[in-house]
């Protein structure tokens, strides 16, 4: 689950990217993702659970490339 989650979002990264067509994305909606995929990797960093951090780390990469490309073609 923990990987599974994330690869679920590469048909918006492959949309965004490929296509150069970010209409229809929220910036707010992803940069809140980002916002709280940070704050659940500190808690996994604190607490050692490193299922979370893993599955953290991997949104967190889905999630800047979300983002970045909202920002770039949005």
């Amino acid at each position: 689950v923990a990987i599974i989650g994330p690869l679920m979002t590469i048909p918006q990264i492959l949309k965004i990217w490929m296509y150069q067509n970010a209409s229809g994305v929220s910036l707010l909606t992803w940069s809140t993702y980002l916002f709280t995929s940070l704050i659940w990797l500190a808690y996994s960093i604190v607490h050692k659970e490193k299922t979370l951090f893993l599955a953290y780390v991997l949104w967190i990469i889905i999630n800047i490339l979300v983002v970045s490309g909202v920002l770039l073609y949005g």
